[in-house]
């Protein structure tokens, strides 16, 4: 076995001792919902899946985008493959319907730690579901295939299905559900976009993503080292179209579970580049952003460079 990956073996206690000892978030409740308005009057773009205003550096950095959002629990039981989760989605659809991104927590940690996710992302434009995962100590395999379930029901049977463009769909994770949404890469190249934030998997082999990736991992990661994990995978991803990989400064495998300035900024840009194929989110991603405090490495291939 790869002396990291043993390492990292050896340090899965260490994300059970913290998962115990931190605060968990209080679990979403239900906000009163707010009318949809309908899609009757479609504003067309020159891109059909342009969502929202033109983007600036305050509007990818703020808590919150221009979509209003309703938030609705997803009760066990509601789908297969899946065990319940939590939908956010715009309520506004007069510019047409949103891609759907679904996104799975880690190793031992609730769906409470990746619900920052939710808001922020749906504000921008998707319909949104964070999962909890069927097990705490679920392998990243299996958080794969729930990341998938999760997406067809969310797609094919929930309440918000009439405002998902179900050709635009993505995944992303944390730790475990990194790894995870790496799997579900894989096993689903029709994915028009990934996010792994700070994987950890013993698989290294991924030879069927053809979806766009961006990973990113943290300078201070000894749960997932990220030069053995994040940027391996990185580096051992071949048929991706387009591919990033960010480097978090000063921050350790727990800084995803809290809402951060420069996970949300290059999140929303990747995924309404890749989504909603929205070039005008070009220039946070293409040139390569510098380090700075927030990014101590960055690689990529550029967008359609």
């Amino acid at each position: 076995m790869n002396r990291h990956v043993a390492n990292s073996f050896r340090l899965l206690p260490v994300a059970a001792v913290l998962a115990a000892g931190a605060a968990l978030a209080p679990a979403a409740s239900a906000a009163p919902a707010k009318p949809v308005k309908p899609a009757s009057t479609i504003r067309l773009a020159d891109n059909p899946y342009q969502r929202g205003p033109a983007p600036t550096e305050a509007s990818v950095t703020a808590e919150k985008g221009p979509f209003a959002i309703e938030t609705i629990p997803v009760p066990a039981g509601s789908g297969t493959g899946f065990n319940k989760g939590t939908i956010y989605a715009p309520t506004d659809l007069s510019q047409g319907t949103f891609g759907a991104i679904v996104v799975s927590p880690g190793f031992v940690s609730p769906e409470a730690w990746i619900s920052w996710y939710g808001p922020r992302l749906a504000s921008q434009g998707f319909v949104v579901m964070t999962l909890e995962t069927n097990s705490l100590v679920d392998v990243p395999a299996a958080r794969g295939d729930q990341l998938l379930a999760g997406l067809d029901w969310l797609t094919g049977k929930s309440s918000v299905k009439n405002r998902i463009d179900t050709s635009r769909t993505a995944v992303m994770g944390h730790s475990m559900g990194g790894g995870g949404t790496l799997e579900a890469a894989n096993k689903r190249p029709s994915l028009k976009a990934d996010i792994p934030l700070a994987p950890w998997d013993t698989n290294y082999n991924f030879p069927n993503i053809a979806t766009p990736t961006l990973i990113m991992g943290a300078d201070n990661d000894f749960i997932a080292p990220a030069s053995s994990m994040a940027e391996s995978y990185y580096n051992n991803i071949k048929t991706a179209p387009e591919k990033a990989y960010l480097l978090l400064k000063n921050a350790g495998h727990m800084t995803f579970v809290s809402p951060n300035t420069t996970i949300a900024k290059y999140s929303i840009a990747w995924m309404k580049r890749f989504v909603d194929n929205d070039t005008r989110y070009d220039q946070f991603l293409c040139p390569a952003p510098k380090p700075d405090a927030g990014i101590a490495k960055y690689l990529d291939t550029c967008p359609n460079g």
